[in-house]
């Protein structure tokens, strides 16, 4: 595609706009954006020069733009947006971006219901490893990578997060897929599972050439997506076994390790490279990520939101740290998918030896049903706490914390701010 000279971003500071914003600065145009509040995502970008705007107006779009692109979470009323279809200046979403992007290069799309930044960036760093030199774009910041959620190579393969919210993974041309599993999520856009697992199959039917898909065949329901294509990792699948430990616990992330060998291996990179780079690998932020100390206890800060991450996660926790009290302070995501997955999510954060919920985490730009509290999940757990925000929360685990536990914070919002200020005090 041909690059813009001045490209506008808004939503600028979301993980993955900003490694698509970083990516389009070093290959030459000119940058800039808005988003609601200051980050340290954001502290990044105006360091390299990246005029960023803080809230929305249509007199941040610069006269000189020739293209938009806006997160998902931007409404078409935005007027930042506004402006670019009054000047018809082409608007495109972060992942009709990423999908001409993607047509440039040998591109392997990681997809899935969970794990797909931890698999993104295994497989980048084997890549990387073996000397590919590979294009990479993670949901999440990766140690190891200078830009953190990217990595900017000079070879022919890119490797990126492909998600399955509304199907934004269809916008992806791939000659590779891999598929970490396929659960119930995101039921405000899917009508049921079966339509997630068809939605996955047209992805399959995007592959171009003589591409491969990378299933689990740990997976129910990904084992019905088995073809002439596939090739399988997993229990009875035909990369079964990691023959290395990894740093970071939990199952899940076996599989995670044995989807991102088994796409290296029919790369043709020797198992022995990968095994040695996944051996190394420390994990990604906030992903069971060890952040500091709090009152003796150690912190993990973690992303998990879904009952099936939050169960696989505690299970890891009690694993790695079989002696240790687990307190959990968890923060759902999302009115409607609360409403929707909370039988689910009661069964799973109730595993803990300590609970803490406090309110719904409520994302800009959705409009949502607030009928539902975090207070009807734990009205339903005995010996649990609500917290109406993240201070009380605070002055919660200020009671509850002792020595030698392990406090895990946990949610996909703005919960992770809680778990770097505990750690600091």
């Amino acid at each position: 595609m041909n690059q813009p000279t001045s490209i506008h971003f808004v939503g600028i500071g979301g993980i993955g706009m900003s490694a698509l914003a970083k990516w389009m600065h070093a290959k030459g145009s000119q940058v800039s954006g808005s988003d609601l509040t200051p980050s340290p995502l954001i502290d990044t970008l105006k360091d390299k020069g990246i005029q960023v705007h803080i809230g929305h107006d249509a007199s941040h779009l610069p006269e000189q733009a020739q293209a938009l692109v806006y997160s998902s979470a931007v409404p078409e009323t935005n007027p930042e947006r506004t402006e670019a279809a009054t000047r018809d200046i082409p608007q495109y979403s972060y992942f009709e971006y990423l999908g001409k992007l993607s047509s440039e290069f040998t591109t392997i799309a990681v997809t899935g219901t969970h794990g797909k930044s931890t698999t993104t960036a295994m497989l980048g760093l084997i890549l990387e490893a073996a000397g590919y030199d590979p294009t990479v774009l993670v949901g999440s910041l990766v140690p190891g990578f200078e830009e953190g959620n990217l990595r900017l190579g000079k070879g022919r393969f890119f490797v990126v997060e492909a998600c399955e919210y509304r199907a934004n993974m269809l916008h992806i041309n791939p000659e590779m897929i891999v598929i970490t599993n396929i659960d119930e999520d995101h039921l405000d856009y899917y009508r049921d599972l079966d339509h997630i697992r068809d939605t996955f199959a047209q992805f399959i039917d995007k592959l171009k050439g003589q591409g491969m898909v990378v299933l689990n065949a740990n997976d129910p329901e990904s084992k019905k997506l088995i073809n002439d294509r596939s090739i399988t990792f997993g229990t009875g699948g035909t990369y079964n076994q990691l023959n290395t430990s990894l740093k970071i616990p939990g199952e899940f992330n076996q599989e995670n390790a044995l989807a991102a060998l088994a796409a290296a291996t029919e790369l043709g990179i020797p198992e022995k490279t990968s095994l040695h780079a996944l051996s190394q690998f420390t994990g990604v932020w906030r992903r069971f990520e060890q952040v500091g100390s709090f009152q003796g206890a150690t912190v993990i800060s973690d992303y998990a939101h879904h009952p099936t991450e939050i169960k696989k996660t505690l299970k890891g926790a009690r694993e790695m740290y079989p002696d240790k009290r687990i307190v959990l302070c968890f923060q759902p995501h999302q009115h409607d998918r609360t409403q929707q997955l909370k039988d689910g999510l009661i069964k799973a954060i109730q595993t803990a030896d300590k609970l803490i919920v406090t309110e719904i985490y409520d994302v800009a730009g959705r409009n949502e049903n607030h009928s539902i509290s975090s207070k009807e999940l734990t009205d339903q757990i005995k010996d649990s706490h609500f917290t109406k925000d993240l201070n009380e929360a605070e002055a919660q685990l200020r009671q509850e914390v002792n020595e030698g536990d392990l406090l895990i914070i946990m949610g996909a919002g703005d919960i992770d701010d809680l778990a770097r200020k505990i750690s600091r005090s």
